[in-house]
């Protein structure tokens, strides 16, 4: 009996030892969007989302594996309808970021549908993360530079795009929640093939690894509130 009380006493030590030595602060972090953000024709450690949290984690704040309620060709009323219908979401993250758009406009969707459905998705991120101040969104890369976007009228679709983004910038303004002007680095790949993924439309893991260089500093800021 001795025994197996001492074997005991060991266990416990044991595991407590075990989570002594677990995070126990680590961030949660939400991620909406759609090719942009699942990182379509790119590895998932390329993911931009994936790039933040290790990026945040080896400055020191510790951010868990992101949760990312995205598929490539979404627009803002089918990532509306995803979040809803996701059994597994928790009623609080610590960040949450959104990015969505582009298959509004790719589908020849007006600005004027876009802006409610994007200001209720903008609500949801807001409620989601408890405060406007740990919500991001990332404005819609230009994929008119891209060999897959030339041929279909880069200067139309960089229009169309600019006025999509004018136009949520202005609804994230009004909430006083950070936004993230990733646009010119997706136009530097008219020239930079290398920010270009294999299928010629999305972006590459060199190109999401710009956008987390430009938006990390004020991340680990807003994490740190």
């Amino acid at each position: 009996m001795k025994y197996i009380l001492i074997l005991a006493v060991a266990l416990m030590l044991a595991c407590q030892s075990d989570n002594d030595n677990m995070p126990n602060d680590s961030k949660s972090f939400l991620a909406l969007g759609d090719s942009y953000t699942i990182g379509q024709s790119v590895e998932e450690s390329e993911r931009w989302p994936v790039q933040l949290a290790d990026q945040l984690s080896e400055r020191g704040v510790e951010v868990s594996t992101p949760k990312i309620i995205a598929t490539t060709g979404w627009r803002t009323d089918q990532l509306k309808d995803a979040i809803a219908a996701d059994t597994e979401l928790k009623d609080q993250y610590d960040l949450v970021s959104l990015l969505i758009g582009v298959n509004n406009q790719f589908q020849g969707k007006t600005v004027g549908s876009f802006a409610p459905e994007f200001e209720e998705l903008l609500q949801t991120a807001i409620r989601l993360a408890g405060t406007k101040d740990r919500v991001i969104v990332l404005s819609i890369p230009d994929y008119g530079v891209t060999p897959f976007g030339i041929s279909r009228g880069e200067e139309r679709i960089a229009r169309e795009l600019d006025e999509y983004n004018r136009v949520s910038k202005e609804i994230c303004d009004r909430y006083e929640v950070s936004y993230f002007d990733i646009t010119p680095i997706s136009r530097e790949a008219k020239t930079d093939p290398e920010l270009i993924a294999s299928d010629n439309l999305h972006p590459s893991g060199k190109m999401y690894g710009q956008w987390v260089d430009l938006i990390l500093e004020d991340v680990e800021t807003l994490l740190s509130k």
